[in-house]
């Protein structure tokens, strides 16, 4: 089996009507694009990673009956429940490519901004190891946009990442860089000043988004801001204890 180019890692819980639309859009945005013939880590073409979080209606159904028509899809199933950030983290370790591409498995991330941040890499500096989505027009509630503009103030204030929506689950970053990163649940959002405290560069992409239009939200205002104090409080904490040291090997 061929090492892929590109993984695009899409977690998922209780999303059994998104499953089949999202994948196929995948297939269209990216099979035979140009940018996946020859990538410069050797690989080629791409693979889909779904990560079931223990789902408790038919999305490991839908998948496995995906997984007979489209050859780039492979599954992960957690045994219990586990939150979106392990998720995310299953499923670049068990991806194959040197590259990864995260979405969120609602339809809210569309999969033909993809290519988008593959161009913007292939316009990058090679320290630049993470390509953040930036929705810059939102279809979500009028509250949820006001909760989130208020987080993302508070957040770049204490963090200074110079990222305008961390939140955004379409995202393209290096396999290598993001395991090595600190790990803990809910870490995906704070990927841009991780990143940056590992002494890699980030970079905002605009990107589209979609309102959804099946299924139900995961979260909600309230238990966002509970678990993003304490959050913001770690990782703030990271950043000040971080150091990166430059490590030559003798000849």
């Amino acid at each position: 089996m061929s090492t892929p180019a590109l993984s695009v890692v899409v977690p998922v819980f209780n999303e059994q009507d998104n499953v089949a639309a999202l994948v196929h859009e995948i297939v269209a945005a990216l099979r035979g694009h140009p940018r996946l013939a020859d990538d410069a880590g050797g690989g080629r073409g791409f693979e889909i990673v779904y990560v079931d979080d223990n789902s408790r209606d038919d999305t490991l159904a839908r998948l496995r009956q995906l997984k007979r028509e489209v050859p780039e899809l492979r599954v992960v199933h957690h045994a219990t429940q586990s939150g979106q950030s392990a998720a995310v983290r299953n499923g670049v370790k068990a991806a194959r490519g040197r590259w990864i591409a995260t979405l969120d498995g609602d339809g809210q991330n569309d999969p033909a901004d993809i290519p988008k941040l593959l161009d913007q890499r292939a316009r990058s500096a090679a320290d630049v190891k993470l390509f953040a989505g930036w929705r810059t027009q939102r279809k979500d509630t009028g509250s949820k946009r006001w909760a989130s503009k208020i987080a993302n103030a508070i957040r770049s204030r204490m963090l200074r990442d110079d990222t305008p929506d961390t939140g955004c689950g379409i995202k393209l970053f290096e396999r290598e860089a993001f395991l090595d990163l600190p790990w803990f649940n809910h870490m995906h959002r704070y990927l841009p000043a991780l990143m940056q405290r590992a002494g890699w560069k980030t970079v905002s992409v605009p990107v589209h988004h979609r309102a959804r239009s099946t299924g139900v939200s995961k979260y909600n205002n309230l238990n966002r801001a509970l678990v993003g104090i304490a959050d913001l409080r770690g990782v703030a904490w990271l950043i000040r204890r971080g150091n990166v040291t430059a490590v030559e090997e003798l000849p």
